[in-house]
């Protein structure tokens, strides 16, 4: 632990970082082990931003992860979509979102715009 912390700048240098967090896992907040801990957290987490960027979550897949989250079922996103086969038309990828319940969904279930203007997959009727 004596070595002075730097930037992770390669793979291996994101390696050393990840080995020595396994090493100081559990130091208590406060120590200079928790410090170090907490810079090479940080340190690891703006590597990983910028190499492994992550996309934005799939619209439905949010809206899902969102209803399991609260306990919603698909009743309770009726005020916020329209009806119950309207609900399932979004759900199933039939349907995409309009303007309104992408407005609705933010508002009341707090899930990012961005998130929810992507494509959701669905499938245009022939």
């Amino acid at each position: 632990m004596a070595n002075e912390l730097k930037p992770i700048r390669t793979k291996k240098d994101y390696e050393a970082a990840l080995a020595e967090v396994e090493r100081l896992w559990g130091a208590r907040s406060g120590t200079p082990r928790g410090d170090r801990l907490d810079i090479l957290a940080t340190l690891i987490e703006a590597y990983e931003a910028k190499h492994y960027p992550m996309d934005p979550p799939d619209p439905i897949e949010a809206i899902l992860f969102r209803m399991e989250q609260q306990g919603l079922s698909r009743k309770d996103l009726e005020p916020m979509i329209g009806a119950r086969n309207r609900v399932a038309e979004v759900l199933n990828r039939k349907r995409g979102l309009s303007i309104e319940m992408i407005r609705q969904l933010h508002e009341k279930l707090g899930i990012s715009a961005e998130v929810l203007i992507r494509p959701t997959g669905h499938k245009e009727a022939a």
